[in-house]
């Protein structure tokens, strides 16, 4: 059984009237990567401050390594937090940057500069060291910034953002980084991020917020392959599922003409009937020679044409719905063509159209 570093348990947290966390319990297993993912107002910032004791909870206790610190400073906590904003000293050093809260705990200097030489190495920030911030870019920046956690020698790291500042590229680079960064130090990492491609790649855990809510826990391919309900289906995946009102009975969804027969598709509730979103992600739709094999099949005129290089969207519509299809990047489709397209139920959600849960 895995140690759990950081445990939150029955955690509120409001703003007078206003309630941004309500009940909310996580356990964050030690050495583990997880991603707080979620749109803006979901909570997931906030969650990581109480956790980082930026914010007193209004109820519930948080555990850092099996000690209750829910009342103790963020300087007590143990842990090492990385901002959104780089938040380094302008008129000191990477050196010094890096050594100063080193300093003000009175850490003897040989101690600093071995903690100093190891971020640096590990972050391969070496021959930065001497510059200011003012003479650096914004990757590098976030690197000495990630690097002031890093010195303090913690067992548990908080990230807030630390990558959406960051031009699309850097933020790639700097994605694989903070995962070699892992893999090498092996220790606990909460990620707060609004980015699913940063939570797919980065993670071991994602929990999706909303409301100030988990809404699921579970490794990236559980969240993707089988998302417990409709928000969460809808938030991960680019472009978005699918989702076709229908009515469930006897193991087909009837959309419209169209009847989609759901043998192969594991059902939570085997009995399950009455109406429902049947949900279908875009890479899942066959198209051309490979519809063959499918349970369902039609066909359906193309309105628009998108080419993004490795693949091409095509955007149509089924039983009255705005219907995306991702195909190879070298298909040639044209709109006003129609398209034959093929669906299989094992790789397809569906959902309660009133409670939006999983079926």
């Amino acid at each position: 059984m895995q140690e759990v570093s950081v445990s939150v348990r029955k955690l509120d947290l409001s703003f007078a009237a206003v309630t941004v966390l309500h009940q909310l319990d996580l356990d964050v297993y030690d050495g583990e990567f997880l991603v707080l993912l979620g749109s803006s107002g979901c909570g997931k910032s906030t969650l990581l401050n109480c956790i980082a004791g930026l914010l007193d909870a209004t109820d519930g206790q948080i555990f850092i390594k099996g000690k209750n610190v829910t009342w103790a400073e963020p300087s007590e906590r143990g842990i090492g937090m990385v901002f959104q904003s780089y938040a380094l000293y302008p008129q000191m050093s990477v050196e010094g940057n890096l050594s100063f809260g080193l300093k003000n705990a009175r850490v003897p200097k040989a101690e600093i500069e071995k903690r100093v030489a190891r971020a640096a190495q590990v972050l391969q920030i070496e021959p930065l060291l001497k510059r200011k911030p003012g003479a650096l870019s914004g990757g590098q920046r976030q690197r000495v910034a990630i690097g002031r956690a890093l010195v303090r020698d913690v067992d548990v790291f908080l990230f807030d953002e630390p990558l959406s500042n960051l031009d699309a590229k850097l933020r790639a680079d700097l994605r694989v980084e903070l995962k070699r960064l892992h893999n090498q130090l092996q220790n606990t990492m909460i990620y707060v991020t609004h980015d699913q491609i940063e939570a797919m790649t980065l993670a071991d855990r994602i929990a999706i917020m909303k409301g100030g809510s988990i809404q699921q826990l579970g490794s990236p391919d559980e969240i993707y392959n089988r998302p417990m309900n409709k928000y969460v289906a809808d938030f991960i995946g680019s472009p978005a599922m699918n989702f076709l009102e229908g009515k469930l009975d006897n193991g087909v969804i009837h959309v419209g003409e169209h009847a989609f027969p759901m043998a192969g598709y594991d059902f939570v509730d085997a009995n399950a009937t009455g109406d429902v979103w049947l949900g279908i992600r875009p890479e899942h739709i066959a198209t051309g020679n490979s519809t063959s094999s499918a349970a369902f099949q039609t066909t359906v005129e193309v309105d628009i044409v998108e080419p993004t290089g490795a693949d091409t969207l095509v955007l149509a519509n089924l039983a009255g719905s705005p219907f995306r299809v991702r195909m190879d990047g070298q298909a040639r489709v044209r709109p006003g063509e129609n398209l034959v397209i093929g669906i299989n139920p094992a790789s397809a959600s569906v959902f309660d159209r009133h409670s939006e849960q999983r079926l």
